[in-house]
């Protein structure tokens, strides 16, 4: 990752009933390309009685992406939709100009033990898109493109680099995709990357210019047509990026968008319970109050 710009490093977020690592947005940087938000789920091992249980919830103004290493969540939302997400396979859900969802074990896990391992991302959508009617897609692991070059396994799980395209339905250009390999390898992306890019080490190492750097950091490229970089044997690595926006984005608990009074608005239909409803559900996940200062 020549010209390395910033390394981030994994930190501890309480999602509700469990741990995650938050990646991004960091104090420094609020956003690679479109993507602004990361969180690393576990890995955690669940117990008989421990179940993933997140109410209804809402969004605007952005896209979730939901891929898992390991585990099974159960997607409902209020257009209707009940999905469970696999290992390997992406729900990918557009909020547009709102939309709201609820994550759970599925039923026929409860009560047994399982793990749960995956990253939930947050895609900003561009200015014309942020208030267009949500939206719902799921994608097979069999749908996603994978491929081998010199011994390094690719897979493209969203976006469009190298020739290859992910059927996943983005909004901007842009591009998330593993790389794996069970030797040292050198890694040379820079004439296919474009826009903001960065890394995500998942496991194992990566060595750029002399310098060794471990899982749960995150390097940011400051020139993407840089990103050559060298891996360990048994290295898993995510890249990420695409175009910028030209306008700032706000994010507020689960709101993006491109005024503050899209979120003030968004804000207040949750309170007074103007959202759509999801099919079946009726636990809520409150508006959190904002936090007073010292």
């Amino acid at each position: 990752m020549s010209n390395t710009q910033l390394i981030i490093e994994e930190r501890a977020a309480d999602i509700g009933n469990f741990m995650v690592g938050r990646l991004l947005p960091f104090r420094k940087k609020r956003m690679v390309g479109p993507f602004i938000f990361i969180d690393h789920m576990g890995p955690v091992a669940l117990g008989t009685d421990e179940n993933i249980d997140i109410d209804m919830h809402p969004h605007i103004g952005l896209s979730t992406l939901t891929f898992l290493f390991e585990g099974n969540v159960f997607h409902r939302d209020s257009l209707g939709t009940a999905r469970e997400v696999k290992p390997g396979e992406v729900n990918w859900m557009t909020a547009g100009r709102g939309v709201v969802h609820t994550e759970r074990t599925p039923d026929y896990l409860r009560g047994r033990e399982k793990g749960l391992h995956g990253l939930q991302i947050w895609v900003a959508l561009p200015k014309e898109w942020e208030q267009c009617d949500p939206s719902f897609a799921h994608i097979g692991a069999d749908e996603i493109p994978v491929w081998e070059e010199e011994g390094i396994h690719f897979k493209l799980i969203a976006g469009e680099v190298a020739g290859k395209r992910s059927p996943v339905p983005v909004y901007s250009p842009l591009y998330f995709m593993e790389i794996k390999s069970g030797e040292r390898k050198t890694v040379r992306l820079g004439a296919d990357l474009f826009g903001e890019s960065a890394l995500y080490i998942l496991e194992g190492t990566v060595i750029s210019e002399g310098h060794s750097y471990g899982p749960k950091q995150i390097l940011v490229a400051k020139d993407s047509s840089l990103c050559d970089f060298e891996i360990e044997a048994g290295t898993t690595v995510y890249i990420f990026g695409g175009a910028p926006f030209p306008e700032e984005r706000f994010i507020e608990w689960n709101f993006v968008a491109t005024s503050r009074d899209l979120i003030e608005q968004a804000k207040e239909n949750w309170r007074q319970g103007r959202f759509a409803g999801v099919p079946n559900e009726t636990a809520k996940v409150p508006l959190p109050e904002p936090k007073l200062k010292k």
